[in-house]
C-alpha cells in the first residue's frame, strides 16, 4: 500500500508539476492514495515533515530530504541527476523512490528505513560518495583522501566534512579513527561474499543482497562466492551486467533476508535509526536450500525475516543499487 502525501503552501507554482510527474510515475501502483496538504506556518511544516515546498511524503516518508534537512515554508529545490535545479523531482526519481517504497517492507534499514541509497547532489554528498563507490569498483579498496577533498571541493566542502554527513546518513560507515567500515554494498574487511567484478578485482560485500546488486550498478558480470552460515558450504551465483535474471549453483540456493530484532551490543542506544551495518548486514544470507534456510531462522530468534528466492533477492538488490553511480 502506497500513502503520498503532497505537501505545499498556499497557491505553489510548483505543486501541479510534482502532482503531473508523481502521475506519470505512478502507473503500476492501482492501489496509490494520492492526498494533500496545504502548510502556512513553520510550526504546521515540522509538525507534517515539509522541508519546502513542494514536498511528498510516501509512507509518512520524504525520499528526498538529506540528513539533518530542517523543515520549512520556502521554496524547495531538487537537483537533476545532473545537478540541475528544479521545482519538483524528475519522474524517474520519482519512480526509484516508489518502487524502493514498496520493497522496503523485508529489511528496512537496508534502504535506509525506505529512503534509498541514492545520495543528495546537495553539499557533495553524491559526488563524495560515488568517488567512494569507483574507487572500490576499480581497485577493491578506498580512495586517498586526494580523491574525495577534489569530489567535494566544488561544493566547497572538504572530503572529511561530507564523509561524516555521508556517515550520519548510512550511506556509508566510519570508524573512530575516520576509515571506511562499510561503503554499501561494499566491505573493506573480509565477509562470506565474495564478488568477482568482470575486468576488475575481487571484492566483498556487505551481505547478500548488496552482492547481487553490484551487477546493476556497474553494468557488468560478476560471480558471487558465498559461505552458508553454519555449514560452510558454498553457493556459486552468476549475475549478468546486461539486467537478466541470476544463475546459482545449486539451483535450490535461497536469501535470508532478515535483522535483529533486538539491538546488538555494537549499535549505540542514540544511533536513530539504526546502521545496517550494525542490525541486518550480517543476518542476510546465501543458504543451499529453503530448509537450510529455515533451520537457521530458527536456530536465531533475535533475527526476524524472510526466506527470498534468488530472483527476488535479486530484483531488490537491484532496486537499492541500480542507481546509486548514475
Amino acid at each position: 500500500m502506497l500513502e503520498l502525501t503532497v505537501l505545499s503552501v498556499p497557491d505553489c507554482p510548483n505543486e501541479p508539476v510534482l502532482r503531473d510527474r508523481l502521475a506519470q510515475a505512478l502507473p503500476g501502483y492501482p492501489g496509490a492514495v494520492v492526498t494533500g496538504r496545504v502548510i502556512e506556518t513553520q510550526t504546521d511544516a515540522a509538525r507534517y515533515q515539509m522541508h519546502g515546498s513542494p514536498t511528498l511524503l510516501i509512507n509518512g516518508s520524504d525520499p528526498f530530504a538529506s540528513p539533518g534537512m530542517a523543515a520549512s515554508v520556502s521554496c524547495r529545490v531538487y537537483r537533476d541527476e545532473t545537478g540541475r535545479a528544479d521545482g519538483a523531482p524528475p519522474v524517474t526519481a520519482l519512480a526509484d523512490a516508489l518502487h524502493l517504497a514498496v520493497t522496503s517492507d523485508l529489511a528496512p534499514a537496508v534502504g535506509r528505513a525506505g529512503r534509498g541509497r541514492v545520495a543528495p547532489v546537495e553539499g557533495g554528498l553524491r559526488a563524495v560518495h560515488q568517488a567512494v563507490l569507483r574507487a572500490f569498483a576499480a581497485t577493491g579498496r578506498p580512495p586517498a583522501p586526494k580523491v574525495l577533498d577534489e569530489a567535494a571541493a566544488p561544493f566547497g566542502a572538504s572530503g572529511r566534512e561530507v564523509m561524516r554527513s555521508l556517515h550520519a546518513g548510512d550511506f556509508l560507515r566510519l570508524d573512530a579513527s575516520g576509515t571506511i567500515s562499510a561503503a554499501y554494498p561494499f566491505s573493506p574487511t573480509p565477509t562470506a561474499h565474495l564478488v568477482t567484478i568482470q575486468d576488475g578485482p575481487s571484492v566483498h560485500a556487505m551481505c547478500a543482497v548488496d552482492a547481487l546488486g553490484m551487477a546493476a550498478m556497474l553494468g557488468k558480470d560478476i560471480t558471487i562466492t558465498s559461505t552458508e552460515p553454519g555449514t560452510g558450504l558454498t553457493v556459486t551465483i552468476s549475475v549478468p551486467g546486461n539486467g537478466t535474471a541470476p544463475r546459482g549453483q545449486p539451483d535450490t540456493a535461497v536469501v535470508y533476508y532478515g535483522q535483529h530484532t533486538i539491538r546488538s551490543p555494537c549499535c549505540p542506544p542514540e544511533q536513530t535509526p539504526p546502521a545496517a551495518a550494525d542490525t541486518c548486514c550480517e543476518t542476510i544470507n546465501v543458504f543451499t536450500t529453503p530448509a537450510a534456510a529455515a533451520t537457521w531462522a530458527r536456530d536465531h530468534p533475535d533475527v526476524t525475516g524472510q526466506i527470498l528466492s534468488q530472483q527476488e533477492a535479486w530484483r531488490t538488490g537491484v532496486t537499492i543499487f541500480g542507481p546509486l553511480l548514475r
